[in-house]
């Protein structure tokens, strides 16, 4: 009997809302179920629209590339996946042209929180804590040290508020602040930073450098224009000492000299192609030994005597020096001058021929057979005679 009545009660109050006109409210999982199934793909789309900001910008600049890292700054308080917004953005570096930037790559850490990476014990600093968001600044250092960015003493302070003293990034970075500075200006040929874009100017750097070698080289630039019958109109960048016109002026006349390339050279982040005319590979002559090697009574200057008077006629030099070859007779053959040309034909360094002959001095040439020793396999021989304009296949 009092079970009975107990039911009808609650029976009762059940119905009671239903009366007053009260909806009633029913507990379910569904709802939070299908919130829980909602929220990846939301994280999903919200990083789609993150990420996509770099692809779907109409300007691509330096001012387009920080406001897009602002832009996500704002859009999310806690900066949830800043993750994967740092990976797209060093994705898109290169085409906005700010791979070069240090300022940006600082945007890039201030998008990290600050304090929540620093590791509180031995243990979180050893075993990497958080791995995921150190990594990833990792990665940025690298792309950085990659480009030739050489970090500075603020964005250390950055690095140490987001990860701390005992943080591998921080660690990465002092190793690029020692190893760096050291390379940074060890190279003798010194470039302009950013290498030009214009072709002639890499050209005359680039002859520049290679002429180093020999104190005495000179780089004359001619135009193709001053060439009779010259088909291509373009610039010739040259470079000849004095001792290779020396060395061209005693090369056999029975024997050819050669035109080789395109050969490749570098300058930082940009290449061209030069040419090289040199003969044919020449065992160097013995020199008799007259004198007693181990005679102490006579020194010689080994530094005296490297000019071509001591080579051919009457020797009145060491026979140490005689033994010395020049720079430019190499075990492949005696280069006698380099050049890079504009369009680099066949008719453009024909006209380098004609020009080195007319320009400077290299009477020898006239009498000579030029033959074009291309390193691309389709490449033609091709003798050009000196006395006429005429071109043999």
């Amino acid at each position: 009997m009092f079970l009975t009545r107990h039911l009808r009660l609650s029976a009762g109050i059940l119905k009671l809302p239903a009366r007053l006109g009260i909806p009633a409210r029913q507990c379910s999982t569904q709802s939070r179920d299908k919130k829980a199934d909602e929220s990846p793909d939301d994280d999903k789309k919200s990083l789609i629209l993150r990420t996509n900001l770099f692809e779907s910008a109409a300007k691509k600049d330096k001012q387009t590339y920080i406001e897009m890292v602002r832009i996500f700054e704002k859009r999310s308080v806690h900066r949830r996946n800043h993750v994967e917004f740092i990976y797209a953005a060093l994705r898109h570096m290169e085409e906005f042209g700010v791979q070069k930037d240090i300022a940006v790559y600082k945007a890039l850490i201030d998008v990290m929180p600050k304090g929540k990476f620093i590791p509180t014990n031995i243990f979180q600093a050893e075993f990497m804590h958080y791995p995921r968001q150190q990594q990833c600044i990792i990665d940025l250092l690298e792309q950085m040290e990659d480009n030739g960015v050489m970090p500075d003493y603020e964005m250390e302070a950055m690095l140490i508020n987001v990860f701390g003293k005992k943080g591998h990034p921080v660690r990465k970075y002092w190793r690029m602040m020692y190893w760096m500075p050291k390379f940074k200006n060890l190279s003798p040929w010194l470039l302009p930073n950013p290498v030009p874009d214009d072709t002639f100017a890499l050209a005359r750097l680039a002859v520049e450098r290679m002429c180093s070698i020999d104190p005495r080289s000179k780089v004359d630039v001619f135009d193709t224009k001053a060439v009779e019958n010259a088909l291509d109109h373009t610039w010739v960048v040259s470079g000849q000492s004095v001792e290779q016109s020396e060395l061209l002026e005693a090369h056999s006349k029975q024997e050819p000299v050669y035109i080789e390339g395109p050969f490749v050279i570098w300058l930082r982040n940009r290449c061209i192609n030069y040419y090289v005319l040199k003969s044919a590979p020449k065992p160097l002559p013995t020199v008799e030994q007259t004198e007693d090697p181990d005679d102490v009574s006579n020194l010689h200057n080994p530094y005296i005597g490297l000019d071509l008077r001591f080579r051919k006629g009457q020797r009145t030099g060491s026979a140490v020096s005689t033994q010395r070859r020049s720079v430019h007779e190499q075990d492949d053959g005696i280069i006698y001058a380099i050049c890079c040309t504009g369009t680099s034909t066949k008719d453009s360094l024909l006209s380098w021929i004609r020009l080195l002959e007319k320009e400077n001095g290299n009477a020898s040439l006239a009498s000579l057979a030029v033959l074009f020793k291309f390193t691309s396999p389709t490449a033609e021989v091709t003798v050009s005679d000196g006395n006429s304009n005429t071109v043999q296949h």
